[in-house]
């Protein structure tokens, strides 16, 4: 019987302090701010940014120079001057 109390004598204790006033929250995995500015990024993590950033404008704008396709389409534009009336919808000039 002692030795069940004894074993509860940490848990007793726990209970008696205030133990929900000391955790900080954590939101999001990170460091918790509001109405602070977030901490400052290291210059690892801007170099990081900095090239992938190149890596994503490099390619596509390759793509772009290269391969305007995906853009204007695979298909040559019909010559509107070669279109003929009956083919815009004009009626013949005889038509009153």
């Amino acid at each position: 019987m002692i030795s069940a109390l004894s074993r509860l004598k940490p848990l007793t204790l726990l209970l008696r302090q205030n133990v929900t006033a000391k955790i900080n929250p954590v939101r999001h995995g990170g460091q918790f701010v509001y109405r602070t500015s977030a901490p400052a990024a290291s210059k690892k993590t801007l170099f990081k940014a900095e090239v992938i950033g190149f890596l994503l404008w490099y390619w596509i704008l390759y793509h772009i120079w290269y391969e305007p396709e995906h853009l204007i389409g695979h298909y040559e534009y019909p010559d509107p001057s070669k279109w003929t009336d009956e083919e815009l919808g004009i009626p013949p000039d005889d038509v009153e």
